[in-house]
């Protein structure tokens, strides 16, 4: 682990735009990672990973628990030895130096956070109408979640103090529903009442093995361990990033995957898999049954409302702070880098990846009726467990990389248990995912394609 800290940073970059300002110490850090990785998966995936497995619905969650903290071994590696804004495409472009390639990986990354965030705020306005009691049609909660995202989007304006600030606030909101369901959940069992026999029953789809149950189970599964990843973006906002980010990394990681696995396993204890997994609200169905005196009903509407409102605004920071790091490199256009110089945000950025954003969420709408949680819920993992594969090569390609400062180091074996892990699971023979999960991700892609060939036809005609 780091023990030299960085200099301070200067109050303008070598672009002449003011450097980010640094606000967040451990605390915030640590929050930040747990907002960000708590959210709308383990509120609304819980019952589709029983669909697949049964009631061993812990052991996904327990194997992507794994698989995160594999990678994020790497992350801190790469963040600790390069604390800048940016995070993968950073590394992948140190690591290889392909202009294309680090489009892509850049690319890749602001969709599944800005993928993410619009699911998120589409699930905000669907709880908020529930909460209200409103008999709202499409066009209402789309109205509502475009609104919300112009929320969003005052909020990262405003600066990234006040964006972590409300980080804390609705963190804490979050955390207290998922407490909800467990102690409601353990006082359902040790009443005597829970059915500890479903925890270790394996129920798969006919068309499946176990195995590749549980990989698909585990893919879907690992969107709800997202959102490490997305710290290392703020690297340049953090008070000395280089030693606080193991501790805060491993700190997170460890209290969402405990709650994570004691969320499922009271899940399937208390309520039959079946009814977990054809309810869209899964938790509110357990709270429900194991304590029936608790108005949960009108509750956890609300709570769930603030958990995807957590997740969106995180990802959009990432999703901002992430093109602007890219457009200081030069991989992105230069417009990307510009700082407000009155709030020191990426100001530009922020705009840039809204419009994206609102442009999504009203594509999405215009079919209501498909599965879209579970379709961007996948996609996410999808696109960013190719990118976490690549992270894990960069970490090896760079040790030849000797920067003089002491950084946190991930060993040998880590980084290649990482890259065949992720591999496995982004893989379609392997994995078991769905095929519209790579249709969308293919679409993406292909978007992303046409965007680097204009990016590099506008710099050779300015060569």
């Amino acid at each position: 682990m780091a023990q030299i800290s960085p200099s301070s940073p200067a109050e303008t970059g070598d672009t002449g735009q003011p450097s980010l300002k640094r606000v967040m110490g451990p605390g915030l850090l640590l929050l930040f990672i747990v907002g960000d990785i708590l959210g709308t998966g383990v509120y609304a995936l819980t019952g589709q990973v029983a669909g697949e497995v049964g009631g061993a619905a812990w052991l996904p969650f327990a194997i992507a628990f794994v698989v995160a903290l594999i990678t994020a071994c790497s992350y801190l590696e790469l963040v600790t030895k390069y604390p800048e804004a940016a995070g993968a495409a950073l590394y992948v472009h140190k690591a290889f130096g392909k202009h294309f390639l680090t489009f892509l990986v850049c690319f890749a990354v602001m969709c599944s956070g800005i993928t993410s965030a619009s699911a998120a705020s589409r699930a905000f306005a669907a709880n908020l109408a529930t909460g209200l009691g409103l008999d709202a049609g499409n066009g209402l909660i789309l109205v509502i979640a475009l609104l919300f995202m112009l929320l969003v989007l005052a909020v990262n304006l405003r600066g990234v103090g006040e964006s972590v600030k409300i980080n804390v606030v609705l963190t804490a909101i979050e955390l207290s529903g998922l407490l909800l369901v467990i102690v409601a959940g353990l006082y359902f069992i040790f009443g005597g009442q829970a059915d500890f026999s479903r925890v270790v029953a394996f129920e798969t789809p006919s068309d499946k093995s176990v195995f590749l149950a549980i990989s698909a189970a585990t893919s879907l599964a690992f969107f709800a361990m997202v959102g490490f990843e997305d710290s290392v973006n703020m690297a340049e906002e953090t008070k000395n990033p280089t030693r606080i980010f193991p501790r805060m990394m491993f700190t997170g990681i460890g209290i969402t995957g405990l709650i994570y696995v004691l969320v499922s396993i009271c899940a399937v204890a208390v309520v039959p898999v079946g009814q977990l997994a054809e309810s869209e609200t899964p938790l509110v169905v357990v709270v429900e049954t194991a304590a029936p005196g608790i108005p949960i009903g009108d509750l956890l509407p609300f709570i769930s409302m603030f958990a995807v409102a957590n997740s969106a605004l995180i990802n959009m920071l990432m999703a901002s702070r992430l093109l602007y790091g890219m457009s200081k490199q030069g991989v992105l256009p230069p417009f990307l880098a510009k700082v407000n110089h009155a709030r020191r945000t990426p100001h530009a950025a922020i705009v840039f990846t809204t419009a994206i954003a609102i442009g999504l969420i009203t594509f999405l709408s215009l079919d209501p009726d498909s599965p879209v949680l579970a379709l961007l819920g996948g996609t996410t993992s999808l696109l960013l467990l190719a990118v976490f594969a690549l992270v894990n090569v960069a970490v090896l390609v760079l040790r030849r990389d000797q920067t003089g400062v002491e950084h946190f180091n991930a060993g040998r074996v880590l980084p290649v248990v990482g890259t065949v892990t992720c591999l496995y699971l982004v893989l379609p023979w392997s994995s078991g995912r769905p095929s519209g999960q790579y249709e969308i991700a293919g679409v993406l892609l292909a978007i992303g394609v046409v965007l680097w060939a204009v990016t590099w036809l506008s710099h050779k005609n300015r060569a």
